[in-house]
């Protein structure tokens, strides 16, 4: 039976899972805020198991669905059409792109637990958000894979956390259950497992221009499960 992941954002982190997915055989649904027209290179590159759709159509085609807007947009989500669904949110809370959310500043609850108050009647995973976008295509390996790398999870249902699991593994990457929504701080910035981990050492001196074409050339580094369960379990709450 084809499974379908859909997207509601498309950008750099929507883009790669989109090719990751169409590469393990899933059927992908794009969408964004700008229109099924927008998305036609993609859509494109990606080949006949891709198709643009809106928001709403990209939830209800969806055995999961991945959530990678801008933090600050997360209420623009089509609940209703999300109602039942496994949803993994990729989003971080950004102060400077997304301005102050005073609950969130205080640490009183996690992007994801109010991401989990908007979508009441669906189910929330954190998900892929610790990650960048290069190298989360570049890490991919098949299951079983000596140098395969982990990402952390985090949800409140048991069920969802486990399809966010089968997605994880179709798409290359072991997955530790990093607990529950309102320990979803340990993958975000600034902690220790948070992008860096995977990136390895980058070499000191460079001008922005090496820097950057570092970044992109850099082929990362293995993230064993034991290490990414080291790394969410050292994580302090500033």
């Amino acid at each position: 039976m084809d499974q379908t992941l859909g997207l509601i954002g498309s950008g750099m982190i929507g883009g790669t899972i989109a090719r990751l997915a169409v590469s393990a055989g899933l059927d992908v649904v794009l969408s964004n805020s700008r229109g099924p027209e927008t998305l036609s290179d993609l859509v494109d590159s990606l080949g006949e198991h891709a198709r643009a759709a809106t928001p709403e159509e990209a939830a209800v085609a969806g055995d999961w669905v991945i959530a990678t807007i801008p933090f600050k947009a997360y209420k623009q989500l089509p609940a209703a059409a999300l109602a039942g669904k496994t949803v993994l949110d990729t989003m971080n809370y950004s102060p400077d792109r997304d301005g102050n959310f005073a609950d969130l500043d205080s640490g009183s609850v996690t992007s994801s637990s109010l991401v989990q108050q908007h979508l009441a009647q669906a189910k929330v995973v954190k998900a892929f958000n610790n990650v960048d976008f290069v190298h989360l295509g570049k890490l991919a390996r098949p299951s079983g894979a000596a140098d395969r790398s982990a990402l952390p999870i985090a949800g409140d249902d048991a069920d969802a956390k486990q399809q966010a699991i089968h997605l994880l593994d179709l798409l290359g990457y072991d997955a530790f259950d990093a607990g529950s929504l309102a320990e979803s701080w340990r993958s975000e910035p600034n902690t220790p497992v948070y992008v860096q981990a995977y990136l390895g050492s980058r070499p000191e001196n460079l001008t922005p221009e090496e820097g950057q074409k570092w970044f992109f050339e850099s082929p990362g580094v293995t993230v064993s499960l034991d290490r990414v369960k080291e790394l969410i379990e050292s994580a302090k709450r500033s």
